[in-house]
């Protein structure tokens, strides 16, 4: 008898990341401890056996053996050969149905690859894509997708990138009729790339709210709902983001424009600790992936994330809602 996975533990590559095991694991109590999510960690079981002893948390989690650990240098198919890796036995354990969610800080294009693979992407999507959301000056978020799965999609892909991030906006952000925009170098229709150009054309036609053609500094200003882009591009945004925001706050700081704390506010909207990761979106299963260099209150926030999401039942949701919107 097949188990919900909105009652099941969440799995977590305990060898991933800049800074695994030690700070994976660390993560995985925290979210035990302070949020109440039960987790199960893959990797060798020694590493992870100890570091749950130094930590006091022997029985706190499960633990899940894998041999071997797939490189923060490999970008994805290479993955797929290590089947004993911690990325494997993590999506084996969902494809048994003993996991509910999965979290990695590893190497995102492994992670993609794998979970492709064991998963499966919900029909009719193509590739999978990173959605994450970031605050607006508006109070708001913007859905930002996609954020660095899919580099070289094609103009397809992106409308479908775009209908999932409205999905997603919908289901998780409560946002009716969400706006999209596609993220481009100007603001009139036409501007961009060919990729752009020709995604642009097959988002008039599309099944959603389409704004139009949108521009960077569009990207935290609310004025749409969910901006759309390739995954290179959105990647680099999103770190763009992240740090721009940073020395920004820096250079107030320095010059005493605000107070400490107020600036630590902020701050703290765009820290990876606020929103953990971002959700592997066109799967039938949750996955979501945290940036490499996460540390362990970035982690736990990330078991949160899949944990709400599964119990939330939002990837059978979004495949729901996808299906509705792309049917003839």
């Amino acid at each position: 008898m097949a188990h919900d996975p909105r009652d099941l533990p969440v799995v977590v590559d305990a060898m991933g990341g800049d800074h695994g095991p030690a700070e994976i694991i660390r993560g995985a109590v925290l979210a035990r401890r302070e949020h109440g999510v039960e987790v199960i960690l893959t990797g060798r079981r020694d590493v992870l056996d100890r570091e749950l002893a130094r930590l006091g948390a022997r029985g706190e989690a499960d633990v899940a053996h894998a041999g071997d650990v797939v490189p923060m240098t490999e970008r994805g198919a290479g993955a797929l050969a290590r089947t004993g890796s911690s990325l494997a036995v993590a999506f084996d354990l969902l494809g048994q149905g003993v996991g509910g969610a999965f979290v990695s800080a590893g190497s995102t294009g492994a992670v993609v690859a794998s979970a492709v693979r064991h998963l499966g992407l919900a029909a009719p999507v193509l590739r999978p894509g990173l959605a994450v959301a970031l605050p607006t000056t508006g109070g708001a978020a913007t859905v930002l997708i996609d954020a660095g799965a899919t580099v070289d999609p094609t103009p397809e892909m992106i409308v479908q990138f775009a209908l999932l991030g409205a999905c997603y906006a919908e289901l998780v952000l409560g946002v009716a009729e969400p706006s999209v925009g596609l993220l481009s170098i100007g603001s009139e229709p036409g501007k961009g790339n060919r990729l752009t150009r020709r995604a642009e054309e097959l988002l008039r036609r599309a099944p959603l709210r389409f704004h139009g053609v949108v521009e960077g500094h569009d990207v935290l200003s609310g004025t749409v709902d969910v901006i759309v882009t390739d995954g290179f591009t959105g990647n680099v945004v999103l770190k763009n983001v992240e740090g721009s925001v940073r020395a920004a706050l820096t250079l107030a700081a320095r010059r005493g424009a605000a107070e400490p704390e107020r600036l630590r506010e902020v701050a703290r909207l765009y820290h990876p600790e606020t929103h953990g990761g971002a959700a592997l979106l066109g799967l039938t299963g949750t996955v979501v992936v945290a940036h490499g260099s996460s540390r362990a209150a970035t982690i736990a926030r990330a078991c949160v994330v899949a944990r709400d999401l599964a119990r939330g039942g939002v990837a059978s949701r979004l495949r729901d809602r996808l299906t509705v919107r792309t049917a003839p």
